[in-house]
């Protein structure tokens, strides 16, 4: 899109989510709501320079698209069942815009057909990322690292497998909305955790991936004002995304959190990410991303690592880990204790963990790191051998490499 466009490029992608999740209520259909918004901008792109942004875009928008959806399934003889079925609510072409609960409903709905059960994981973020955010499917394909084709292939099986066992369209009760918040927030977490923390890539980050995450977070925050976890949600990808200037050295290669320049921490998203935070804490709910939103909060406060408040940040851990007690999250403890109580007491603690994480590569980079502080040099070379054979970046997979190199000169 041109420049003189990309202010309607902004439009259309703030409006994308409320408008495809009506959409898709009224013709249950995730591919024909896509059709018809598409069609709607195309029309906007039409109209809008000549006569400004309408008073509510999303209105006009809504309504383009529910007329050109009609004129689709008009035109396609094969849907006229589904043209029979939604001919009452299809023909209000003038039918006024839900209102903000039913709306609200909608997307978070939309979001959770994404997220169905029938989908792999990654999927369901390819899905969510074509459906909810709109990008295109060579962005969505660069930001897996596959062909444009291959994304292709998966995003219309996962289509498929959601039109095989289609998600209920009424209201969902308050227990279901619940839930479904909490799937919807275990995506995006995830989507976000698969862009910062990438595996046998070239590079070190996905940013797209990131940056996707955290608007669908800002989205169910604003959705959602008076739930904690999606506030703490947003404030924790935040805190993280803020730290993204110091992950990695001039040559690409990842730099430990102890090692950091703190003064390439973005300290605008670091101050949104406190406000989001301390709103969560106003509110009261004391859950899981409040708990990771509380540990990036007090990294983000102290100047140095020597200044870190230590002993609290392993009670946060020891709060989360109550929560979750999965083998990840006490490898995270244990990383704390080695700064509260030394590097053998955290080997010794890390013993019970090695049948569960042997296929975790961070498992084994933290192990090697705590036995070359403690000198034994012969156990971290084979503990650095070990995390290369899992997977690591190609910057990771380097500097593995200049580690093993310099423990074999130091022999």
């Amino acid at each position: 899109m041109s420049a003189p466009c990309d202010w309607l490029a902004a439009r259309f992608a703030q409006q994308r989510p409320r408008a495809m999740a009506a959409l898709t209520r009224y013709f249950r259909s995730v591919d024909l709501a896509e059709e018809a918004f598409a069609e709607a901008c195309v029309k906007a792109l039409a109209h809008w320079p000549q006569t400004g942004t309408p008073r509510d875009p999303l209105a006009w928008l809504l309504t383009a698209a529910r007329r050109s959806g009609l004129d689709m399934l008009r035109k396609h003889q094969r849907q006229s069942r589904l043209l029979s079925e939604n001919q009452v609510i299809l023909e209000a072409e003038a039918a006024p815009l839900p209102d903000p609960d039913a709306l609200r409903d909608d997307v978070l709905r939309l979001l959770f057909i994404c997220c169905h059960p029938a989908l792999a994981r990654r999927d369901q973020i390819a899905l969510a990322l074509r459906v909810v955010a709109g990008l295109a499917v060579p962005e969505i394909a660069r930001g897996f690292l596959v062909k444009p084709k291959t994304m292709e292939r998966r995003i219309t099986r996962a289509k498929s497998r959601i039109a095989a066992h289609p998600v209920p369209f009424e209201t969902p009760s308050p227990q279901d909305r619940a839930r479904r918040l909490q799937e919807v927030s275990l995506m995006i977490y995830l989507m976000f955790t698969e862009g910062w923390s990438a595996s046998e890539t070239e590079t070190q980050m996905r940013p797209l991936l990131c940056q996707e995450a955290i608007r669908l977070a800002r989205l169910l925050a604003e959705l959602f004002p008076g739930m904690g976890e999606q506030a703490a949600l947003l404030s924790l990808l935040l805190f993280q995304h803020a730290r993204r200037g110091a992950r990695v050295d001039a040559q690409g290669r990842p730099v430990a959190f102890d090692d950091q320049d703190r003064h390439l921490w973005s300290r605008a998203e670091m101050e949104e990410a406190r406000a989001f935070f301390h709103k969560a804490r106003r509110i009261g709910h004391q859950g899981p991303y409040l708990i990771q939103a509380a540990i990036a909060a007090e990294h983000a406060r102290a100047p140095t690592t020597e200044a870190t408040d230590w002993p609290l940040i392993e009670a946060h851990y020891a709060a989360l880990y109550a929560l979750q007690p999965s083998p990840v999250v006490r490898l995270n403890l244990i990383a704390v204790q080695a700064k509260t109580r030394g590097p053998e007491a955290a080997l010794a603690e890390m013993q019970e963990l090695a049948p569960d994480l042997d296929g975790y590569r961070w498992f084994h980079t933290m192990r090697a790191a705590f036995l070359e502080q403690t000198g034994a040099l012969d156990a971290a070379r084979a503990a650095y051998d070990r995390a290369r054979q899992l997977g690591p970046t190609a910057p990771e997979r380097a500097l593995l490499d200049k580690k093993i190199a310099g423990l074999q000169k130091n022999n």
